[in-house]
């Protein structure tokens, strides 16, 4: 069961270090990403700070995934 754990939580990391860079790199192309002097807008802001949400928690995934397989 823990072996289980250990490779869901390896999957869960795996995907969202895949998947989130990529949609940040189309997030920032859209040009609702900055105003007219070049600035973010909330739209980059706000999609940054929950691509950074969940690549921590990928990392968080890592270290339990670990964690269930050391235990």
């Amino acid at each position: 069961m823990t072996t289980l754990l250990a490779v869901l939580l390896f999957l869960n990391a795996a995907f969202n270090v895949l998947v989130w860079p990529t949609f940040y790199r189309r997030v920032a192309k859209d040009p609702r990403a900055r105003d007219a002097q070049g600035r973010p807008t909330r739209f980059l802001v706000v999609h940054g700070v929950l691509i950074g949400i969940a690549l921590a928690l990928a990392a968080a995934s890592v270290v339990a995934g670990v964690a269930a397989l050391v235990a």
